[in-house]
């Protein structure tokens, strides 16, 4: 992200300390003083009581360098996405991670983490009793340094589950009493955007609050997610779920893949702005009980590899044939799942398809094969589909 800022209000403060404050306080952030060319911007809207636009010199920025957790492969205050196929084990592997930095371990090159502290979890999709808790104990994690981001407090007492869509800023300003906190990670990532997922723009201005909070705290952000389903060949980076921008925004790419004839697992840099872009670690998911009767899944890492990305996920991944076979008969399950009830309009299955991954010219394939139809419902009505032998109800 580049550090460049656009001020405004839309009620500026009528007390010139205030606004000074609010000024010095934004350019503090930079190099810890205000550069005088920031200070004398301003003096000739104050009068008028309007808002202005605020320019940083590039003399005035202090270089630092990149901070990172694991060199060359998680950076502090950059958001992260880890994306793959169902089953490659996307989680495990953040919380493998988790375990490093709370317990100041190795990563998988050998390396020790030079900077551990705590770790913020939030998870949509798994239980921190019987799921998360006991996959961080298997890693090794300092369970004193990770807290997991479960509720917001309401004025009046009422707990609200946490949103990440809405509730970021809140997340930003409890950190503030924090100390020391190295990684957040945020499963999945798609969670974070409240408008459409699959637009760019949505998924910029979303996402840019986990950026703030990530650069502002240095701490990482780690993202998780999906691959889109019949995406097999192309560029790894592309193949992360929804808009492109998941993976335009994000500062490191991180993908997985797996052998399904075999445990084994890759992990791999599909893309980094900040480092080399190649590269990876191969991986096996391997159980043990971490307490009596409570069993769970941790991280054994392998060899390194070498390689671009696309050329490690192709030498685990199925045959393109198979994946083609297996695309057209998810989609054919998808689609009778959702006329089972009925008949739905074309744009309501083309924006469920669009959310599911599926490809529209797969969709139209499987309504061929299971014989659907498409009928308009009254002169200035839209189209709809039904399954066959449905009856013309609704029509009428």
């Amino acid at each position: 992200m580049e550090r460049a800022a656009v001020v405004s209000a839309a009620e500026p403060p009528d007390d010139a300390k205030a606004l000074a404050a609010a000024r010095d306080g934004f350019w503090a952030r930079w190099d810890g003083e205000v550069p005088p060319q920031a200070t004398s911007l301003r003096k000739g809207n104050q009068s008028r009581n309007e808002d202005a636009v605020q320019l940083l010199c590039a003399a005035d920025v202090k270089p630092q360098p990149i901070v990172w957790l694991w060199p060359d492969w998680l950076p502090a205050g950059k958001l992260t996405v880890i994306a793959g196929v169902a089953g490659s084990g996307k989680t495990t592997l953040a919380l493998d991670f988790a375990a490093v930095i709370s317990s100041g371990g190795k990563w998988p090159d050998g390396s020790v983490c030079a900077h551990p502290g705590k770790v913020l979890i939030w998870s949509s999709e798994d239980d921190p009793a019987d799921t998360l808790v006991p996959r961080l104990m298997a890693g090794g994690a300092a369970l004193s340094n990770i807290h997991f981001v479960r509720n917001v407090v309401k004025p009046d007492g009422k707990l609200m589950p946490f949103d990440p869509a809405r509730d970021t800023a809140l997340l930003s300003e409890r950190l503030a009493s924090m100390e020391n906190v190295r990684l957040l990670i945020v499963d999945p990532i798609m969670s974070a955007v409240g408008g459409d997922a699959h637009r760019a723009n949505d998924v910029r201005r979303d996402l840019q609050q986990l950026i703030d909070l990530a650069m502002r705290y240095d701490c990482a952000v780690i993202g998780i997610s999906h691959f889109s389903k019949g995406t097999q060949g192309r560029t790894p980076a592309e193949r992360v779920t929804g808009s492109l921008s998941f993976s335009a925004i994000a500062r490191m790419v991180l993908v997985t893949g797996r052998d399904e004839s075999a445990e084994r697992r890759v992990l791999a840099r599909a893309k980094a702005n900040i480092s080399r872009d190649d590269g990876g670690f191969t991986y096996t998911l391997e159980q043990g009980e971490t307490l009596p009767g409570i069993v769970a899944n941790r991280i054994v890492w392998g060899e390194r590899i070498e390689g671009c990305a696309r050329d490690i996920l192709g030498d685990v991944e199925n045959d393109p044939e198979d994946d083609a076979r297996s695309e057209r008969d998810e989609a054919e399950t998808f689609l009778r799942s959702l006329l089972s009830n009925g008949p739905l309009p074309v744009k309501e299955i083309q924006a469920e398809a669009r959310g599911a991954g599926h490809a529209w010219r797969t969709i139209e394939r499987a309504k061929r094969e299971l014989g659907g139809e498409a009928r308009k419902t009254g002169l200035n009505g839209g189209w709809v589909w039904c399954l066959p032998g449905e009856d013309r109800q609704h029509e009428r």
